[in-house]
């Protein structure tokens, strides 16, 4: 009986994969505009930060989306393929879930965010307001 859910559960998200990536692209909006000058801060504060995340997870998707939408340049790490990936989010930030935001202080230490609604509300505290 535990083979046949997991193979629905598996034939399931192999149908519903492309109509989550497509929401993906369609649903993002107008990202949020901001001057040269302005952008280029945000840029350099987004070095700091790093998405761990699964291409199809709905809640990466999510936080992917606020990403664009406050048109943030974040590099997103596959920790789904990738084992070097992987394993830095299961040693820093304590368990493989994704997404996890790595956060990089300025005083060289890192926080580990979880929880896309989170993430998403740090995301529009932090870079939500233009100018």
């Amino acid at each position: 009986m535990r083979m046949v859910i997991r193979y629905f559960f598996r034939t399931l998200r192999l149908i519903l994969t492309p109509f989550v990536l497509l929401s993906e692209k369609l649903g993002n909006g107008k990202p949020l505009e901001r001057s040269a000058a302005e952008q280029q801060e945000v840029d350099a504060a987004c070095q700091q930060l790093a998405l761990y995340q699964f291409k199809t997870c709905p809640f990466c998707v999510k936080v992917r989306k606020q990403i664009a939408r406050l048109n943030l340049k974040i590099e997103k790490r596959d920790a789904q393929h990738n084992e070097t990936y992987r394993a830095e989010l299961e040693q820093g930030g304590g368990n493989v879930k994704v997404p996890c935001l790595r956060i990089k202080n300025t005083d060289g230490s890192e926080q580990w965010l979880y929880e896309s609604s989170d993430i998403n509300a740090w995301l529009e505290q932090r870079f939500g307001k233009a100018g």
